[in-house]
């Protein structure tokens, strides 16, 4: 029987949510983000139902939940009813969750989400307005409605979330609408179409328990299904699946767990007196009446079926007397005919006749479903393959995009080189017709020595404006420095993470020609003085004119650190010094 909880001050909560600022579906809505407070309530909701009402009815009385707008009132309408569903209570506000739900259908049709709100949330609070519609039809035993609800849920959910997306709150939401499915085909005996589902439930349960029970309550209802099939031997060996997966022993669900393996045990042949004794002694356990009910049910249906009479009528009558146990009524009319009972034989079939649909309405019922469930599986599979196609061109896009983006940089770096070889060309072919023309316009050797010393003078002065006062303000050493400071090089990282740091060829041949013009032919002089160093050797101890360390030489020149500290070795041994590389380089520099 459903409760009905605080409903004076769940009225006053309506209220306010329906009355937002702008309720048009495209309206132009606050630039903050979901409120604050129904946020909270959401994510408490999902670990602590109970807790997160009492937080909802307390912010109902509050002035904020007169300033909500047309997202968050509707939002708010939603968690209404998730939550009295959760606590067991009844969906009061069917007429305002029904507007969430067209609200949030529109959101998602026409595309027009608030910008302060991601698609994914949108598209998740449509397919949670869905499931709770279907919980509102169900209580109103419309169950028809009720599974088109559930399968547009699970459509909405699959058709627009990625399988890797359905992970933590929306792997748990998965395995509830899919047990919902499964509870509401096991009811019309539909055991292999509830199987289906109970498997989906437990594989996203897998993914995010909905409980610390929630993957045992999973096995348990798919062994239901099997023991239902008559398929005993299958239904055992799920529900000795479950107890392995149970964190204790003292709780409901181990509970009812032992009670079906007891009936696995007494319709696989094993006796009845084991199972008898495991049933009475859950029985005698202090537990709730419900839960007494039903060991009092298994007990007494053993007791018909082994023709013990008198023991199953004080197990079964009062489960029918009092609670109206429809299953209790089966057994007791067998009973009550074995035993001449006619009078209390009929009771129970006006009983079975008052609460059983006829024949006729249960195939169709259960016709209905099937054609809803079979159209969801084509629909689900005819959007397969253009979920795959999309999939393939996302990976592909995840490979394009960077390879485009490389070689957009390579041909713009080419580009820029043949400019510069370019004007290059241009300047020495513009030189080469300077000398041609000063040489015929010379005649004398006098003159032609005259016009050399100008030359040489002018290109003094040009050096002198051009070449940096010393060798660490020259642009390129400026521009070493400021990267080995950007950076702070480790030697434990590997070279490659720093590739943007790298020096080129062209800023090396700069570095080698800054040392030259300060160090007077710094390069040359060391090649005649140690012919064993490479020209590689020589662009490596211009670096370390510099002073930086194997790890700034590493990360600027992209080798391995262990490479530049046996590099360094060895032109230390070619030097013939112990001391420094820096240092014994910084020496033979100054001694012009």
């Amino acid at each position: 029987m459903k409760r009905i909880v605080h409903i004076l001050v769940l009225a006053c909560l309506m209220a306010a949510c329906t009355s937002p600022v702008e309720t048009r579906h495209g309206a132009s809505l606050p630039t903050d983000d979901m409120h604050p407070r129904l946020a909270a309530i959401d994510t408490l909701m999902w670990q602590q139902p109970d807790s997160a009402l009492a937080v909802l009815l307390d912010f109902a009385g509050s002035p904020l939940a007169d300033s909500l707008d047309a997202f968050d009132g509707h939002y708010c309408q939603m968690l209404v009813s998730e939550l009295l569903y959760k606590n067991d209570c009844e969906q009061t506000n069917r007429t305002e969750l029904l507007r969430a739900v067209d609200y949030f259908d529109s959101l998602c049709i026409s595309g027009d989400v608030p910008w302060r709100v991601s698609t994914h949330d949108v598209v998740f609070l449509d397919a949670r307005a869905h499931y709770i519609n279907g919980v509102g039809f169900y209580e109103q035993d419309s169950v028809v409605e009720a599974c088109a609800e559930y399968l547009k849920t699970l459509e909405i959910m699959e058709e627009r979330f990625e399988e890797k997306d359905l992970v933590k709150n929306k792997a748990k939401f998965m395995a509830y609408t899919y047990n919902r499915l499964g509870d509401m085909f096991s009811e019309q005996f539909m055991m292999e179409v509830a199987i289906k589902c109970y498997d989906c439930a437990l594989s996203y349960c897998l993914i995010e328990p909905t409980s610390s029970y929630g993957i045992s309550k999973a096995l348990g209802h798919i062994a239901l299904q099997y023991s239902m099939l008559k398929d005993d031997s299958q239904a055992k060996l799920y529900y000795e699946q479950a107890l392995e997966q149970m964190p204790d022993v003292d709780n409901v669900t181990y509970r009812d767990i032992q009670s079906h393996i007891a009936l696995c045990n007494y319709d696989l042949g094993l006796g009845w007196e084991q199972p008898i004794e495991a049933l009475h002694q859950l029985y005698d356990k202090d537990v709730t009446e419900s839960e007494g009910a039903i060991y009092a049910l298994f007990i007494g249906s053993i007791y018909a079926e082994e023709h013990y009479y008198d023991s199953a009528l004080s197990y079964l009558e009062p489960l029918f007397e009092e609670y109206g146990e429809i299953e209790a009524a089966k057994y007791l009319r067998v009973i009550y005919d074995s035993l001449g009972y006619h009078e209390k034989g009929n009771a129970c079939r006006r009983f079975l006749a008052d609460h059983y649909p006829s024949e006729g309405e249960n195939k169709a019922l259960v016709s209905k479903l099937n054609d809803l469930f079979q159209q969801y599986l084509n629909q689900k599979q005819e959007r397969q393959p253009e979920q795959e196609i999309r999939e393939v061109v996302i990976k592909i896009m995840k490979w394009i995009i960077p390879a485009f983006l490389f070689f957009a940089f390579v041909i713009i770096i080419a580009v820029r080189n043949r400019h510069k070889r370019k004007i290059m060309a241009q300047q020495q072919l513009h030189q080469t017709q300077q000398a041609a023309l000063s040489g015929r316009l010379k005649r004398s050797n006098q003159e032609v020595r005259e016009l050399k010393g100008q030359i040489r003078r002018q290109n003094d002065l040009a050096a002198k404006t051009e070449v940096a006062s010393s060798f660490t303000e020259e642009p390129v050493c400026r521009l070493i420095m400021e990267r080995v400071k950007e950076g702070q090089f480790k030697s434990k990282v590997d070279c490659s993470a720093y590739k943007d740091y790298a020096l080129d060829k062209q800023q090396m041949l700069e570095l080698c020609l800054a040392a030259d013009r300060h160090f007077g032919n710094f390069t040359i002089r060391l090649k005649e003085n140690y012919p064993a160093l490479t020209q590689g050797d020589l662009d490596y101890c211009c670096l370390y004119l510099l002073g930086i360390t194997d790890a700034d030489v590493a990360a600027l020149m992209q080798r391995d650190y262990s490479t530049i500290v046996a590099r360094n070795n060895k032109m230390r041994k070619v030097l013939g010094s112990k001391c420094k590389l820096s240092v014994t380089l910084l020496s033979f520099a100054a001694s012009l």
